[in-house]
């Protein structure tokens, strides 16, 4: 198992093969995957996901674990993320999208605080303001760029990845992410500070027949 950045690090190290050239754009990681000759490539970063990356290993020839660039819009534009989810009948909160000051300020008055606000493209998992202030909610946005701004759900976050080859979705365990800052969710938000595979508290269901399909 050989790694590369951003997960090439010590921790890794003791299980991987690990190399200190960074490959992150879709060239750079096919050069890399030429050079290497692996059997399979899992794409981990959203980023060169996003760029293309798995399209790039597929035409040239690679075994790759990780969604099409098409596909990984889903994770790169949250607004593309809600119309799609809009189309399927998912549920989801109530959302617009704004690409100016003036549709900010016209979805902030439509929603009640505390007031949510996404940067609709990828920000490390630091683009989300939940914030009962509206003028940070209004700085927020202003520093995005496109933002999506939507109700607030009150409850437990839970994540449910399904791995997929375009006809079959194999549901993997629910995970409940927790992505403030300081006891209590006071903090603002961050990458991540840590998980759990399941959600406490909660009866787990069988998450696969309704919504993965």
């Amino acid at each position: 198992m050989t790694c590369t950045p951003p997960l090439a690090n010590p921790g890794i190290a003791e299980l991987a093969e690990t190399h200190s050239e960074t490959a992150s754009t879709p060239e750079g990681i096919t050069a890399l995957a030429r050079k290497l000759h692996p059997d399979l490539v899992v794409i981990g970063p959203e980023v060169p996901l996003v760029a293309g990356a798995a399209d790039a290993l597929t035409n040239a020839g690679f075994t790759c674990f990780g969604p099409s660039q098409r596909a990984a819009q889903l994770e790169g534009s949250k607004s593309f993320a809600k119309e799609v989810m809009a189309d399927a009948g998912i549920p989801t909160a109530r959302a617009s999208t704004c690409r100016d000051q003036a549709a900010v300020d016209v979805a902030l008055a439509s929603f009640c605080a505390p007031y949510v606000v996404k940067d609709d493209a990828l920000a490390a998992g630091k683009g989300v303001l939940v914030s009962s202030d509206i003028d940070a909610a209004r700085a927020h946005a202003a520093g995005c760029g496109t933002v999506v701004i939507e109700e607030y759900l009150d409850g437990p976050e839970v994540s449910l990845f399904a791995i997929c080859d375009g006809g079959t979705a194999v549901p993997l365990l629910p995970a409940q992410d927790f992505k403030r800052a300081r006891d209590g969710d006071e903090g603002p938000n961050t990458g991540g500070m840590g998980h759990t595979p399941r959600c406490r508290g909660r009866r787990r269901t069988s998450p696969g027949r309704r919504w993965i399909r």
